[in-house]
């Protein structure tokens, strides 16, 4: 209901960059669930910030295959919608089909596609080397750790970048990327660097900077930040 409220008293309003763009839950893992309010703002700079990255043009197809309670559903509606460019449905369900979506790839010719770095370990398990995926320009892993065995078995399958994304829901998607190179044997596959107009920073318990190497907690800052719990 108060997020009826929220949106009854925006409709009245000429459209701002601080208005509601949409409302989303976190998963509950620090305890009950909320809803988060991202901005107008917020969203279309994390979108301008992809296109320029993966210099997305019209020519490209989205495959839209995450369920729409995550955030990655959001820019694989808006980024094709924004730029001309065509939005490829998976059938529902047919995100956990790894057999599924090696046939859909190949035969709609998809050139930016998202997994969960689970997801992906599992697709590249489903033996797709007889199938064609070389329209694929640009794969994106976010929402969970990418491990460094499925990064390396990546190049095996697609011959494109894989991108490593990492947002929490209290943010407009995404907040840092890494685009994914070789690492030593024992090295972990970071979370990259921040996108456009963004401060990460990690913190100790007393909010002081930690040094390098050191644990702490991250905190975000900057145009990406959602405006709220609703």
């Amino acid at each position: 209901h108060s997020t009826d409220r929220v949106a009854d008293v925006e409709r009245h309003q000429p459209l701002r960059p601080d208005h509601l763009a949409y409302v989303i839950y976190t998963s509950g893992s620090t305890g009950r669930p909320k809803g988060v309010g991202n901005t107008q703002a917020a969203l279309r700079q994390r979108i301008d910030w992809m296109a320029e990255e993966l210099q997305f043009s019209a020519s490209h197809r989205v495959l839209q295959k995450t369920p729409f309670g995550f955030d990655v559903s959001v820019w694989e509606f808006v980024l094709p919608l924004l730029f001309g460019a065509e939005l490829v449905l998976a059938a529902p369900g047919g995100h956990k089909d790894p057999a599924y979506l090696i046939s859909l790839i190949a035969a709609r010719g998809i050139t930016t596609l998202h997994f969960v770095p689970s997801m992906l370990e599992a697709f590249l398990d489903a033996d797709p080397d007889p199938v064609d995926l070389s329209r694929v320009r640009h794969l994106v892993v976010s929402g969970e750790a990418l491990s460094q065995s499925t990064n390396q078995r990546v190049p095996d399958s697609f011959a494109c970048p894989l991108w490593n994304f990492f947002g929490p829901t209290e943010a407009a998607i995404d907040v840092t990327s890494w685009r994914a190179t070789a690492l030593p044997a024992d090295g972990s596959p970071p979370i990259g660097s921040p996108i456009w107009n963004t401060q990460i920073h990690v913190l100790s318990a007393s909010l002081q900077p930690v040094p390098v190497g050191v644990w702490g907690e991250m905190y975000i800052a900057g145009a990406g930040l959602a405006r709220g719990y609703v």
